[in-house]
Parts: C-alpha cells; structure tokens; sequence
C-alpha cells in the first residue's frame, strides 16, 4: 500500500486552493468545475480538499469542522523545504496565522508551525536526515 492522499473537508475549495497557492507556493493539481473537491501538487501523494457539502453526503459519519477560531484538530500538514525561515516568511505574509517561529530541533530538524485559512496546522520543516 502507499499514501494516495490526505484530505480536508473545508468550506470553500477554492478559496483553500488559493490559499495555499499564496502562501505556500503549491501548484493546483485539479479543481474540480463545481468547486467540490481540489488537489495542490505536493509530489507523488496530493494535498486535497473536499467541500464541506460534499461531504455530508460521501461521508457516513459527522465530521467536526476545521474552523480558524476553534481549537485545532490533533493532526496536522507538514510541508518540507530545505529554507524554513522564508517559507515561514511567505506563509504568514500570504494570510497563515503564525503558531511558532522556525526553530532548530534536538535532532537538527528546522520547523515553524502555522494555521490555515481554515484553522488546520502546518508544519513548515526540514528534511528529516535519517
């Protein structure tokens, strides 16, 4: 098995995809005519997002929203860039809310943590060197 892809259920897809062309530099995979479900180029997994309406009919459970004034959900995005301080710099400056500056890890990873337009958090980090 391999990852396929990691979806958010969010309000409006093309303001998330907007979103995150802005502030992270990613390249819109697809988007979908009726704004129901987008793709950010991400490599060979995708970064997508799914309309809250549609969801409620695909999903046959109730899904607790991701809202940028609520308390963040216990998972997050992780973006990995080699210049941690700039993508920090583009993120904030493109509308993330700032969580936590870029700071070196004990294990030498560089990362600064964000919200989205839609309240989910974004780890901004370094490769990790194993």
């Amino acid at each position: 098995m391999k990852l396929g892809w990691v979806i958010f259920v969010v309000p409006d897809v093309a303001a998330t995809v907007a979103f995150y062309e802005a502030a992270f530099g990613l390249g819109r995979r697809f988007v979908a005519e009726d704004g129901t479900y987008g793709e950010m180029e991400t490599g060979e997994s995708a970064l997508a997002f799914v309309a809250e309406s549609l969801a409620e009919t695909s999903i046959p459970i109730a899904l607790r929203p991701n809202r940028p004034n609520d308390p963040p959900a216990a998972a997050q995005i992780t973006l990995v860039t080699d210049d941690v301080a700039t993508a920090y710099d583009r993120a904030t400056g493109g509308g993330a809310v700032p969580l936590a500056a870029p700071v070196v890890t004990p294990w030498g990873q560089t990362v600064a943590y964000v919200r989205d337009v839609n309240g989910v958090v974004v780890e901004i980090g370094t490769p990790i060197v194993t």
